[in-house]
């Protein structure tokens, strides 16, 4: 690439959380850097927007030489803003979110803030990366995932990514032991055994709160949940297309006629 690219940068743990700090800190030496992420925690906002209310863009101090701004919005909004305000319409050349403090492995992967920005992105026809960590704690030490960012940002500015398709990167936490290398995974076929939770609000009135425990069925070594757990950082490539293609044969022995 001759020119310096354009490096979108956001997340969805908000503007001033550490992860999203290592990330830009990384990418400054890839381009120039523009960043545009939630004004406060948007996690498992899924690819929702902001269409009934209003939304804000708020210039911010991040970064000595980076552009920074704060949106009220979601994951989602603060891509589509910094597209279609903050750039007029012109696409990065890049964009990168996260780094997400905990796992979007499996089907984590649909409630994810930090995904769904980068699939906006792929719908945009950007090349996009969304880069988590598994470790949800605010100390989290991120030191091990830069070179993993590094490796997959300087492979994607010079070979581009396919039309539709975005990458899911998942770095097992810090204290897992070294970091084995990368594998290209498929995501787990898994799900959430959801719990609520019922407790009692300073009025005695009732409310519930969403608890859960992940579980995986899926015990193949080409997927994601098994390569974060032997302590490889995990590729997965992600499409918005959710059609299922494999069914369609099938539907199409339906009579049709109505």
């Amino acid at each position: 690439m001759s020119k310096t690219p354009l490096i979108l940068v956001t997340n969805d743990d908000g503007i001033f959380a550490p992860g999203i700090r290592v990330l830009v800190e990384e990418m400054k030496a890839f381009g120039k850097v523009l960043v545009v992420a939630p004004d406060k925690p948007q996690s498992a906002m899924g690819h929702a927007i902001t269409i009934h209310s209003f939304l804000r863009l708020q210039r911010v101090e991040l970064m000595e030489g980076v552009e920074a701004w704060s949106c009220n919005g979601t994951p989602v909004d603060c891509v589509k803003l910094a597209i279609y305000k903050l750039l007029g319409g012109s696409r990065p050349d890049l964009l990168v979110s996260g780094i997400n403090h905990g796992a979007n492995i499996s089907i984590n992967v649909l409630y994810s803030g930090t995904m769904s920005a980068a699939v906006e992105g792929a719908m945009e026809g950007i090349p996009s990366v969304g880069f988590s960590l598994m470790d949800h704690g605010i100390e989290a030490e991120f030191a091990h995932t830069r070179p993993v960012v590094r490796r997959v940002v300087a492979n994607t500015l010079q070979h581009g990514m396919a039309q539709g398709i975005c990458l899911n990167v998942n770095v097992p936490r810090a204290d897992h032991g070294p970091l084995k290398g990368l594998r290209v995974c498929r995501q787990a076929r898994a799900n959430w055994e959801d719990e609520f939770e019922t407790r009692l609000d300073p009025g005695g009135k009732e409310y519930y709160w969403l608890k859960g425990e992940f579980r995986s069925e899926d015990h193949g070594e080409d997927t994601d949940v098994w390569a974060v757990k032997h302590g490889f950082v995990s590729l997965v490539p992600v499409q918005y297309d959710m059609t299922a293609h494999h069914a369609i044969a099938a539907l199409n022995t339906l009579d049709h006629a109505l």
